[in-house]
């Protein structure tokens, strides 16, 4: 039974990655998605959405020829770096962070939806612009939100496997992440060390998950009591 380390250091470190840069993508759009009245947010919406019931396969091989040599993106990166991003660590990230993207939006978009409209509308009265609004108003009020949608983009990309076996193939220390690993070792019938990676990812999303939600519901529950002491 061996635990392949290298690979799961990788696997970390992708979704570190990916939950940092959706942090910083996500806010935005699910600020936008929240409060926007434009007749046409549906669609955004759709979009983001699109990858939770599309095959992995599916989007995995339209970021592969999206980022191959053939496509223009994928030329001008080989013209900038001398590779392309297919099978590399980047192309990684970019299929990763498609496919866990409603994964951080929709619940940083649900909860800047339940801050309190009164609220927004008193902070702009007091002079406070949009942006120093969104930091001292909606932002706090929506730690819960973001804290789940950051926790479940980490665990989400720490189970991929479609997608990035399409975009990142299987090169050791490079692209081979946990669930690709378990797979190689189902397919070389070493099903001690599949089930020694399979337990290690098990315990450690459980371990994320479970650190999250608990402090979501402290932070809950000292919501009520002050509520409480204030009435």
């Amino acid at each position: 039974m061996v635990i392949n380390w290298q690979a799961f250091w990788l696997t970390v470190e992708l979704a570190v990655v990916v939950s940092a840069i959706l942090l910083v993508v996500g806010l935005p759009l699910g600020y936008w998605i929240a409060f926007s009245r434009r007749r046409w947010k549906f669609l955004v919406e759709a979009v983001v959405a699109l990858p939770i019931v599309l095959p992995p396969t599916v989007l995995g091989f339209y970021v592969l020829v999206a980022l191959g040599s053939r496509s223009p993106l994928g030329r001008w990166w080989q013209s900038f770096t001398g590779h392309t991003l297919a099978f590399t660590f980047t192309g990684l990230a970019v299929g990763s962070i498609l496919y866990s993207l409603p994964f951080a939006v929709q619940p940083f978009a649900a909860s800047f939806s339940l801050v309190d409209r009164k609220l927004l509308a008193a902070s702009a009265i007091l002079g406070a612009s949009p942006l120093r609004t969104f930091f001292r108003v909606v932002l706090p009020l929506s730690v819960s939100g973001v804290v789940t949608g950051f926790a479940l983009t980490f665990a989400h990309t720490m189970g991929e496997f479609g997608v990035v076996l399409m975009v990142g193939g299987n090169i050791p220390g490079v692209t081979r992440t946990v669930s690709i690993d378990i797979y190689d070792q189902v397919e070389a019938a070493n099903y001690a060390s599949a089930n020694a990676m399979a337990l290690l990812l098990l315990v450690f999303c459980l371990a994320v998950l479970t650190v999250v939600y608990g402090l979501n519901r402290r932070k809950l529950n000292q919501r009520f009591m002050n509520a409480g002491r204030t009435t």
